[in-house]
């Protein structure tokens, strides 16, 4: 497993970095890698492994995360008129790629996260590269990255508490003991 995601990062990692070396403007590596880690985290619930939530509320609080975060950046690019370092337009302020990196990377952290380490890290690791991407070709400043990873991990980890508080954990369980038959209801 852990093979298999220091991999994962390291082609993400070489494509956003020599695929985009010559192109500073337009459609870049960004574009595609602001959405790995939602990716990931719907790959690895079809592949099976364990996650924190059934499909139906998976599915919903990664959506959820995703409209919020999405939601919040693009009020805030569209109200603040900051031009972007290379000056085509005022709407640098945050950053809308970030914070659908960190949302998606948050997203996968709360699911998965507890079956490894590594596969936070190699999320957040896309997150980063995709920040340090949209800085590097001058369509952010720092300060927008900044915000728009705040924004992804906030609104996520916002998703994540409304939902436990809407769709509490059940847990059932059942225990024979010889002569008696203990069941236990846990919300």
């Amino acid at each position: 497993m852990k093979r298999l995601l220091l991999i994962y990062i390291f082609v993400v990692a070489h494509a956003a970095f020599s695929v985009a070396q010559t192109q500073r403007h337009g459609d870049g590596i960004d574009d595609v890698m602001q959405y790995a880690p939602y990716a990931a985290l719907f790959a690895m619930k079809t592949a099976g492994l364990e996650s924190r939530h059934d499909w139906p509320q998976l599915a919903a609080t990664a959506v959820g995360s995703w409209v919020v975060s999405a939601g919040i950046a693009y009020v805030l690019k569209h109200n603040i008129d900051e031009w972007r370092p290379d000056h085509t337009d005022q709407h640098s302020f945050p950053s809308g790629h970030t914070t659908i990196a960190f949302a998606g990377a948050t997203a996968l952290h709360k699911e998965f996260g507890h079956l490894s380490p590594w596969i936070s890290v190699g999320g957040y690791t896309v997150a980063v590269l995709t920040a340090a991407d949209r800085l590097r070709r001058d369509r952010h400043h720092w300060h927008d990255v900044c915000v728009g990873a705040a924004i992804g991990f906030g609104a996520t980890q916002l998703t994540y508490y409304v939902s436990d508080l809407l769709f509490p954990r059940k847990q059932v369980g059942i225990a024979f003991t010889g002569n008696s038959l203990d069941v236990s209801l846990r919300w």
